[in-house]
């Protein structure tokens, strides 16, 4: 559960673990990854971070055989293609 004692870690935790749900080929933002309001939880620098952390993990050994990104929506985010 997510509340003020969640780290960017943390987060970062969450998404790899939720990025089981996710089939291969499947597209996806970050908020995908989170249930209803439990984004709405995270405060905007936070969200802004983590989304600039999975990139980062994306393109690097971390994720890199996991997910793809492949474009962006017309709000600026991040959208990524599960491998």
């Amino acid at each position: 559960m997510i509340n003020n004692n969640t780290t960017l870690d943390d987060l970062i935790k969450i998404v790899i673990c939720t990025l089981d749900d996710v089939q291969s080929g499947e597209e996806f933002i970050i908020k995908d990854l989170f249930r209803g309001i439990e984004w709405n939880r995270i405060p905007k620098g936070m969200r802004t971070k983590l989304g600039s952390m999975i990139l980062y993990l994306s393109k690097g050994k971390k994720l890199s055989g996991v997910i793809k990104p492949v474009k962006k929506t017309p709000q600026n985010q991040q959208i990524y293609i599960k491998i």
